[in-house]
């Protein structure tokens, strides 16, 4: 069996009140050190002009044109294009008194306006803070003066959000510029608070021709990333230069190991939220590569309509992006259909976890069945990446070197990781299987929390950055998550429930789409709030002669105890334990979404909000569990 790691340090035994940790280890291609940056390599800036010196009349960004409400065919900005406009807002940035250093907001979904904002950031040294699209104005607002925002951009249908929130903002904020235009009323509404409003074009008129680029530096800070927050407040990550440049190295370095680098003639597809850090950093890349970058129309339901017309090379998306691919593609395709795809693909899994390649591990059933899926993506794809997982963008996982199905990979060549034990929930780092919290330090690693010494310092000890979530070392090296420490609780008998592992087990019931576990320290038992699946209950209705609407139906006692125990039928087939069953849940028609503030923009739970949401439903479930269970 091959071995991907490297130990570079050994384990530490327990020290007083710090628990033992494990050896330390590097990914195989960084088994010398660490990537290094070229020298002389300061900022993302000189990726994106150098790529303009290179090929400045390659595609770079791209967008359909909507004529009498349809799309049509991508239309091109050149990379020599975007690089002039990017100097102009530059330019226009720095006439409104605005140095490096200062911090500049971008609102809005993905677009060329919001990479060219960027971009001028990165030119003239100012750290650029991506407002969240999906988080509203509250989340908004509270970034902004955090952050101490002077100037910000902002998408057109996005403007009503930000004027809500301006008569709070005006401590810093005196500029907003709209991604197209601004109507009087909204410039009037402005003005009245002291801020300046302009529309794009009449924004880059301000720039000043041959306004010289200050220095940088790789130390210096180039975003302010805020988190979603699944409790409390956003907290403002810090990435340096270094950081971002590290990371777009690094993705470069893994690719190149598979032969799968990018050239100019690959074309992207962007619609994974440019306010994350995932999608910034791939985008970022293909620039870096002079790549093409094609924006998606901003609708989901279009969404693979828009994958048709662009045939992007290169896709990258969320588990839950797939899991619609394989529902729209695949089971909605008939029970033939299904088994055969199933089949085809438990014959391919077994034969890459055998070792074999990709092209080497099915080809009858990559001609017959997979490159059906290929074609849902455009016919072009030869690289798709997932960056949802826990740790995603310090550990991967490549197929044809070391796919490592099941895992999170091993750790990128920046980065080196071990594993901490955490006593109290049972992970030992130093056993024969050694288990624990995943420890990280490195080149690509955020710098603190902004004005937050005190996060910082719990979560970064002795340079290790501790990432809450449990990891498990696989014997060739690669990282599997197994559990969460952050979200642990005691049941009022003393017993520690991770619930995000009893959720992820929940979760491969088929009659759900959704589940949020809850517990505390005052009962002695769970329940849950699920999502069912529509089909499966209606289904269920139909066989049992059962009526009514699917409101009515996740009102019916006897669905409720249908899904019930089928998912305690899951937990014991998964060896749950008996404190980790189910006592009762409460059926939820509507899956948990933005608008109602119960996940994060990457589909997390918002525990806090979702408890405030649900807290009747869940007091009517421990009552009615109590009554049952006397």
């Amino acid at each position: 069996m091959s071995v991907y790691t490297v130990q570079v340090e050994d384990a530490r035994p327990p020290l007083g009140e710090k628990p033992s940790a494990g050896p330390v280890y590097r990914c195989i291609y960084a088994k010398d050190g660490l990537l290094e940056l070229p020298t002389g390599l300061e900022s993302p800036w000189e990726f994106f002009s150098h790529s303009v010196e290179k090929t400045p009349r390659n595609r770079m960004l791209g967008h359909r044109e909507v004529v009498d409400g349809k799309a049509g065919p991508y239309v091109w900005k050149t990379y020599q294009e975007v690089y002039d406009e990017a100097i102009q807002v530059g330019s226009a940035i720095r006439s409104r008194g605005v140095s490096p250093g200062a911090r500049c907001g971008i609102y809005g979904s993905n677009c060329a306006e919001w990479i060219i904002t960027m971009e001028a950031c990165n030119s003239h040294g100012i750290y650029y803070v991506p407002l969240y699209d999906t988080l509203g104005a509250n989340a908004v607002e509270f970034v902004v003066n955090h952050a101490e925002v002077s100037i910000a951009f902002v998408q057109e249908n996005r403007i009503q959000s930000i004027l809500k929130c301006l008569p709070r903002c005006t401590s810093h904020l005196k500029t907003i510029i709209s991604f197209g235009k601004v109507t009087d009323e909204q410039r009037k509404e402005a003005e009245q608070l002291g801020i300046s409003f302009f529309a794009w074009k009449e924004f880059t008129s301000l720039a000043t021709p041959d306004d010289k680029l200050p220095t940088k530096a790789k130390t210096d800070i180039c975003t302010i990333m805020y988190t979603s927050g699944t409790t409390g407040e956003p907290k403002g990550v810090l990435l340096t230069n270094e950081a971002m440049m590290h990371q777009v190295l690094s993705m470069d370095k893994l690719l190149y190991e598979t032969d799968k680098v990018l050239t100019e003639e690959d074309c992207y597809f962007s619609f994974l939220p440019l306010a994350h850090v995932f999608d910034q950093i791939v985008e970022t890349y293909c620039i870096y590569k002079g790549a093409s970058i094609g924006f998606f129309g901003g609708d989901v339901r279009y969404l693979m309509a828009d994958v048709q017309e662009l045939k992007p090379t290169f896709f990258c998306g969320v588990p839950r992006i797939f899991d619609r691919i394989y529902t729209e593609k695949v089971s909605s395709g008939g029970a033939l259909k299904k088994i055969l795809y199933q089949y085809a693909y438990s014959y391919k899994l077994k034969n890459l976890e055998a070792g074999l390649k990709q092209d080497e591990a099915s080809p009858l059933f990559d001609n017959l069945v997979f490159d059906k899926i290929k074609q849902v993506l455009g016919g072009r794809v030869r690289i798709i990446a997932s960056g949802a997982a826990p740790c995603a963008g310090c550990f991967t996982s490549i197929a044809n070197v070391h796919p490592m199905i099941g895992t999170v990979g091993v750790p990128v060549v920046t980065i080196e990781a071990r594993l901490e034990s955490v006593p109290e929930m049972g992970y030992d780092a130093l056993s024969t299987v050694p288990r624990g919290e995943i420890c990280l330090r490195g080149k690509t690693m955020f710098s603190g929390y902004y004005k937050r010494p005190d996060l910082t310092d719990e979560v970064v000890v002795d340079g290790w950055f501790h990432t809450g979530d449990i990891g498990e070392w696989q014997s060739n090296g690669a990282m599997k998550i197994i559990d969460r420490k952050k979200n642990i609780f005691k049941l009022s008998q003393g017993e520690y429930v991770a619930v995000e592992n009893l959720e992820n087990t929940f979760g491969q019931c088929p009659l759900i789409t959704m589940v949020w576990v809850y517990g505390n320290s005052f009962e002695s038992f769970l329940v849950a709030v699920v999502v069912p699946d529509r089909k499966a209950i209606e289904d269920w209705a139909a066989a049992h002669n059962e009526t009514g609407d699917f409101q009515s139906l996740c009102e019916n006692p006897k669905a409720r105890k249908y899904i019930l125990d089928e998912l305690n039928s899951i937990g014991q087939k998964n060896r749950l334990r008996g404190f980790e069953m189910l006592k009762a849940v409460y059926l939820e028609p509507n899956p948990f979404d933005f608008e109602r503030g119960l996940i994060t923009p990457t589909f997390k739970l918002k525990r806090q909000q979702l408890l405030k949401h649900y807290k009747d439903c869940i007091d009517q479930l421990y009552v009615e569990a109590k009554k049952t269970k006397a």
